[in-house]
């Protein structure tokens, strides 16, 4: 059979954000770091029932936050990232330049791996200025997260990379974001209903072919369809716990506690999907995207950014939430603005690195909901010299592109903000967004007195030769596998409105509007068929 090859532009948020790509230091003379697992716990369903699961996060050098997922027969750890929706892991096969230096265990192709007749997926990432690529066939395979077991999830078995997922440690990617912007689920959806799948049959399958959290939901397997995140600080001042919760918020953490707000809503004008025809008012999530009320540093209110949108109308101000980006990004007028303010090495020569004082206290806070979450004064800073605790570099901090079609946002919150704050993931129903919304909880984590706690790790490390703490931290695996006293069995047609399960082939010419996004941080991606045209709409 002839081969068909297809390019598709896919907005996805992935590691290719992080701020470097070297490995681990575990000191002066040692490069690299073998993570190795250790175990976790789960939690208790109050009922007895079987309700969600929770896992510690590995760290490697507070860029790439691991977890453990074990697909098929193997253990693997991937980089959290709540930008993207797919799950990929490298295989034996890989033997680019990356893979050959990465000690981290690979996914084994075993019997247990169905190749589908989709072909083989491939995903250049990065925004502007940055740029890898992950390729690899796609297929499914038996998942467990958290204890929790997902059958036939569709995945890439990756063979040729250079992500720096893989560089700094882990072995792929766990995407946590919407189904949406799942485009392994678009390709199975497509291989299997044809050219004429569209938006119909797509949203239908989003619990046979879609990201493994929206799979639980759908199936009626999780308490409620939720999961949280925090990360641990393993530079500066090692302190705080990394730990992903499926399907509760963690122990002692009230829903009352926390700052809601609503996720973004994207119409097809804005490079959002198409309605399905069961559902002809409803507009869908593409990310974990969420309103702003402004910006401010150290207490005063940041003027918003006058940059103009790349083809489309001026939206309201807004923001990525991403594990799999290591730096906080903004529009460059706010980003300069900052570092001016913070750096009088950037003020004088805005080409000249941000310096300042380490022990200079900064606090850059996000209004969300009416309330402002800081950004932990220990996570604006970096180190800027070895053995040089005296003066330090604003680097978490950079400029992003300006907002664009399917991707309306103007800021991305990564790690240094998710260090300093409990988020809780709330996808609501995902085929009806309207009987219950998206939205996102915010928990501040910063104590009053981070200031003077920046003040003594900065004199610790200047009497230790100026050096601060640095850690490594493997990813933990979930061994504890929560039990029902009443056993749930998988049930695809859960949680599916009007009784729909599976879809059959739809008649006609197919609206597949908005399953094709594009926007910043573009992944090219390209999918080889054996059989039939992928056919999907670019906006």
């Amino acid at each position: 059979m002839s081969s068909w090859r297809v390019l598709v532009l896919l907005e996805l948020a992935l590691p290719a954000l992080v701020s470097t790509s070297t490995l681990f230091s575990l000191n002066a003379a040692t490069r690299g770091a073998v993570l190795s697992f250790a175990k976790s716990s789960g939690i208790r369903a109050l009922d007895g029932n079987a309700v969600g699961g929770s896992v510690g996060l590995g760290d490697v050098n507070d860029l790439t936050y691991l977890v453990a997922v074990t697909v098929g027969n193997s253990t693997v750890a991937l980089n959290l990232d709540t930008g993207s929706s797919d799950l990929w892991a490298i295989s034996n096969a890989c033997q680019t330049d990356t893979c050959k230096l990465s000690s981290a265990e690979r996914y084994a192709v075993t019997t247990s791996f169905q190749q589908s007749q989709i072909g083989t997926v491939g995903l250049l990432f990065g925004d502007s200025t940055t740029g890898t690529h992950a390729s690899g066939p796609i297929g499914y395979d038996n998942v467990v997260l958290a204890g929790l077991t997902v059958p036939n999830q569709t995945f890439a078995a990756v063979n040729d990379t250079n992500n720096v997922a893989v560089s700094n440690g882990g072995a792929g990617i766990l995407g946590l974001g919407f189904p949406s912007q799942s485009f392994v689920g678009q390709a199975a959806v497509t291989s299997v209903f044809g050219n004429t799948a569209g938006t119909d049959n797509f949203i239908r399958q989003f619990v046979n072919y879609g990201p493994i959290v929206p799979r639980l939901i759908l199936a009626g397997v999780l308490d409620q369809p939720l999961f949280t995140i925090t990360l641990q600080r393993d530079q500066i001042d090692i302190s705080g716990s990394g730990q992903l919760t499926i399907g509760q918020l963690p122990d002692g953490v009230d829903n009352s506690s926390l700052t809601w707000v609503p996720v973004r809503l994207y119409s097809t004008s804005e490079g959002g999907l198409s309605a399905p025809s069961f559902a002809p008012g409803e507009t869908y999530p593409l990310r974990w995207e969420i309103p702003l009320d402004g910006v401010y540093l150290d207490g005063e209110k940041l003027a918003d950014t006058t940059e103009t949108a790349n083809g489309i109308s001026q939206p309201s101000l807004s923001a990525l939430i991403d594990t799999g980006n290591s730096l906080v990004r903004g529009p460059s007028d706010v980003v300069s603005s900052v570092l001016s303010k913070v750096s009088t090495t950037y003020a004088a020569n805005s080409s000249q690195s941000p310096l300042l004082p380490c022990a200079s206290a900064h606090r850059l806070a996000f209004q969300i909901g009416g309330k402002l979450f800081p950004v932990d004064p220990r996570d604006f800073i970096t180190q800027n010299t070895v053995h040089n605790a005296s003066t330090c570099v604003a680097s978490n901090v950079v400029a992003t592109d300006a907002p664009s079609s399917g991707a309306l946002f103007s800021w991305s919150l990564g790690d240094p903000f998710l260090k300093s704050t409990l988020v809780a993931f709330y996808y609501g129903n995902l085929t009806h967004p309207s009987a219950d919304p998206p939205r996102i909880g915010f928990l501040s984590l910063v104590p009053d007195d981070a200031d003077e706690l920046l003040a003594e790790v900065v004199a610790e490390a200047q009497a230790d030769g100026g050096t601060f703490d640095s850690t490594t931290e493997a990813a933990p695996t979930s061994t504890s596998v929560i039990e029902a006293s009443t056993p749930r069995t998988w049930d695809p047609a859960h949680g599916l409105p009007g009784g729909l399960a599976t879809a059959a082939p739809a008649n006609g010419a197919a609206d597949v509007r908005g399953l094709s996004l594009s926007g910043r941080w573009s992944a090219f991606v390209v999918v080889l068929l054996s059989s039939s045209l992928l056919s999907l709409g670019v906006l």
